[in-house]
């Protein structure tokens, strides 16, 4: 769809520190993450929301969804996971996104005020490869 960012990131137009993807799903690194290895997955596809996602999309959907989660931890080190979409409120980007977080006890995350953080130059790729990694 034109003017969509993860449109573009899902075509190559505009660059992401992509870690997963198949024909249905691009997994990248929110550029803001709340904690580094913070991920975005995308449809491949532009659905702007949950109640428009085509059934023939949910299961791949999800199954990229609890992959992510479960190496996240792996790659990373950390306890669990925070798994999170939203729907027009507070969907900063209109198009269909789930937040997999990395989290840890006592990390400071509350509720759902979500701090964020930035990359070190060139500490994005070296993220992304962490958790790339852990998805085999």
């Amino acid at each position: 769809m034109a003017g969509c960012l993860f449109c573009d990131i899902v075509s190559g137009a505009v660059d992401a520190a992509v870690v997963t993807e198949d024909a249905h799903t691009v997994a990248f690194l929110d550029h803001r993450p709340v904690f580094k290895g913070h991920v975005l997955l995308v449809t491949r596809p532009h659905v702007e929301t949950l109640p428009d996602l085509p059934a023939e999309l949910r299961d791949p959907f999800l199954a990229a969804g609890q992959r992510l989660a479960a190496a996240l931890p792996r790659a990373l080190g950390a306890q669990g996971t925070f798994v999170a979409m939203n729907n027009v409120v507070s969907q900063s980007v209109p198009h269909l996104h789930m937040h997999v977080v990395p989290r840890t006890k006592g990390d400071g995350l509350r509720g759902f005020f979500w701090p964020r953080t930035r990359y070190a130059a060139g500490e994005a790729a070296e993220y992304a490869d962490r958790i790339r990694a852990a998805l085999v």
